[in-house]
């Protein structure tokens, strides 16, 4: 074999008689005369087509997400997506970490009245005691305000409707919240009310997505994004009753929209800057005044 290739080198730009039998001479001798350059640009005419058609079928057919190194459109675009949350987590850790330092003040004394560190103050509590021992931040000067119970026990009672109420159309009267009410989102409650650190919520474990209820008739006056609550929907329902849930992922109704008893109003989430992870932020409020929603919900 190298020995042909040799003889077609050798002639190049010369015709060559090629001469073509089998091994017993059984059949006549075939000959031809060929120019070994151009069977030379032959073959590279080939090799290079077939170099084309291989590269084309690689870049063009979806052969090419099977080569290493090379990513889809949707995995580019998740891995983008995947940069921004892990610049929002590190803002939020920033914050959180922020916080705790704050906090960590507070515990040691080292705040002065006009809120700024002092420069030589000494704690006033036993270095070795526990954390949950020490007093905890007054996060208002009003938060005893919420002290529960936040109501007169009588409020409780529902009574009929007034006769102005009554003549009102029915498709405009908001029915009264029947207590105790179903709860707005099934799961375990991961943290309770707590008036005196500002925590005027129940939080409730709960996966990112599930439904959050309407725990009555009432009308939708506030969805929108806040910066440390995330996704907010608030409901004001008769009585003056408000509830609020934070955080959620998505919000399924807008400001000015009427929301019947257990309908889906939003799905929870891990939404906003202050958030320790997915669940359900729930808040119930009458009047003004906070209230710990345990004392209205049925199995909490």
């Amino acid at each position: 074999m190298f020995a042909l290739l040799s003889e077609f080198i050798r002639n190049a730009g010369r015709t060559i008689t090629v001469i073509v039998m089998d091994r017993e001479h059984m059949e006549h001798p075939k000959t031809f005369s060929l120019d070994p350059t151009h069977l030379f640009a032959l073959c590279a005419g080939v090799f290079l087509g077939l170099m084309i058609l291989i590269t084309s079928l690689v870049l063009f057919t979806p052969l090419r997400y099977s080569l290493p190194g090379y990513g889809s459109l949707e995995m580019r675009r998740e891995a983008l997506e995947n940069t921004m949350r892990i610049s929002g987590l590190q803002d939020s850790l920033r914050l959180q970490t922020e916080y705790v330092s704050r906090l960590r003040d507070i515990f040691l004394g080292n705040v002065a009245a006009g809120g700024s560190p002092a420069e030589s103050v000494e704690p006033d509590f036993d270095p070795g005691a526990s954390l949950m021992e020490l007093p905890l931040p007054v996060s208002s000067e009003d938060w005893e305000q919420h002290q529960q119970p936040a109501f007169a026990f009588d409020e409780l009672k529902q009574t009929e409707p007034s006769a102005a109420a009554s003549s009102s159309p029915a498709s405009n009267y908001l029915s009264a919240l029947s207590f105790p009410f179903l709860p707005p989102v099934s799961g375990i409650i991961t943290r309770g009310f707590d008036a005196r650190t500002g925590h005027f919520a129940v939080d409730v474990a709960a996966e990112t997505g599930s439904a959050l209820r309407s725990i009555g008739d009432g009308y939708v006056i506030l969805a929108d994004w806040v910066n440390d609550g995330g996704q907010v929907i608030a409901i004001a329902h008769a009585g003056g009753y408000i509830s609020v849930f934070k955080h959620n992922s998505s919000l399924l109704k807008n400001v000015g929209e009427r929301v019947r008893d257990r309908e889906v109003i939003a799905l929870s989430g891990n939404t906003g800057e202050i958030t320790t992870g997915p669940h359900a932020h729930f808040e119930l409020w009458q009047n003004g005044l906070a209230q710990n929603p345990r004392a209205y919900v049925l199995g909490w």
